[in-house]
């Protein structure tokens, strides 16, 4: 839907995702507010920043993967660990520069997520998430057992990551490079939607029968569907690894890949907005717990309760906010943004039902009862 007075006279412009002037300037506003914040945010809110940039990269591999194709995964987190650990191998033990490691990083994990893509073929539905499930401790339990490769529970240690004379250990200078890698992958993840293979995506999650019939193979897009998810996460992983310059198993657990799930709920199924939606506002919504009510439950309760209650706080309110949007607003946070949307478009006028008058109504009471 576009504002009042704007109408397209191209199918190409009927089919852009920017198709107004002032679409054009808020996305150009957007993007130098997003690459000035280190010239007015502290190294604190620079690193919060970061961990949402990594978050949306992997976010983005699980809507292409979930969102799209209807496939549930509860090993995103895992697949974020075979990036991180892949550059973490190839430069310390191998010496391999650590630019060239990001599209290995970002094929690693891919392959990876074939391998434990397979059994879609066979599963489906809560069997399918149960063997994500599975995937998610087998890979783990390599980080943690081939420890000549991997370190062991100890991880490796990584080099600072830097482009040329370019030093990126500081906050600023990684942030910029994360913002860079999220606006990219935005990019492909919004176009891959609007492909052939994105629509063959949608097909499968809505009717997989019906997608089948249609002569779509099935299990090859499924397939594809594992290793674009998967080559995503591991992009998050070259990011992870080296914002946190050191990789170990404790780092990628079961419930990252839950919050991940819980970002695409919140934000709006199938929609790379809602990624964003979700992202956003969950991890800003675990700030505020932190930072202000987890304090003041720790002031006011007694020494021996105070601890546990701001430990499980988080998982409850979390928790609960996922089942509440999966059973209110299964749509997410992007629905709401659409209806905001029109209702500005369409403003003065409003969704008003046409009154039908008492005569037509009893034609179409005839005609019903005639039927």
């Amino acid at each position: 839907m576009l504002p009042g007075g704007v109408f397209n006279t191209r199918y190409d412009s009927d089919l852009a995702i920017l198709r107004t002037k002032t679409q054009w300037v808020l996305l150009a506003m957007g993007l130098i507010l997003l690459f000035t914040a280190p010239l007015f945010a502290d190294d604190y809110w620079l690193g919060l920043l970061i961990d949402l940039g990594i978050a949306i990269v992997a976010v983005l591999g699980l809507h292409i993967l979930s969102g799209l194709c209807g496939l549930i995964s509860m090993a995103q987190a895992a697949f974020v660990g075979v990036g991180a650990y892949t550059v973490a191998i190839l430069t310390a033990q191998v010496g391999l520069n650590s630019w060239l490691c990001l599209p290995i990083c970002a094929l690693s994990a891919g392959l990876v997520g074939l391998v434990f893509g397979l059994p879609c073929f066979r599963l489906k539905g809560f069997y399918l998430v149960i063997s994500t499930l599975a995937a998610h401790f087998v890979i783990i339990w390599c980080f943690e057992h081939f420890e000549s490769v991997t370190g062991g529970f100890g991880g490796l240690h990584l080099d600072p990551l830097s482009l040329g004379p370019i030093d990126l250990r500081s906050r600023s200078a990684f942030y910029c490079l994360t913002m860079a890698v999220v606006v990219l992958a935005t990019f492909l993840a919004k176009n891959i939607q609007r492909t052939p293979t994105g629509r063959a995506f949608v097909a499968i999650r809505d009717n997989e029968l019906a997608a089948e019939v249609s002569g779509i193979p099935v299990f090859r897009y499924k397939m594809l569907a594992f290793f674009i998810g998967c080559l995503f996460a591991g992009v998050a992983g070259w990011l992870w690894a080296y914002y946190q310059r050191t990789v170990a198993p404790s780092h990628f657990q079961l419930i990252d890949s839950i919050w991940y799930m819980g970002m695409l709920i919140v934000g709006g199924w199938g929609t790379t907005t809602g990624v964003f939606f979700g992202a956003i506002s969950l991890s800003f919504l675990d700030v505020l717990l932190k930072d202000r009510i987890n304090p003041l439950l720790v002031r006011s309760l007694p020494p021996d309760w105070a601890g546990q209650i701001s430990i499980s706080t988080g998982l409850i309110l979390f928790g609960s906010i996922i089942i509440a949007f999966m059973i209110f607003e299964p749509r997410g946070l992007y629905y709401r943004w659409e209806k905001l949307k029109a209702y500005y478009r369409l403003h003065p006028y409003s969704h008003v039902p046409v009154p039908v008058k008492e005569d037509e109504e009893k034609e179409g009471e005839m005609d019903d009862s005639l039927g």
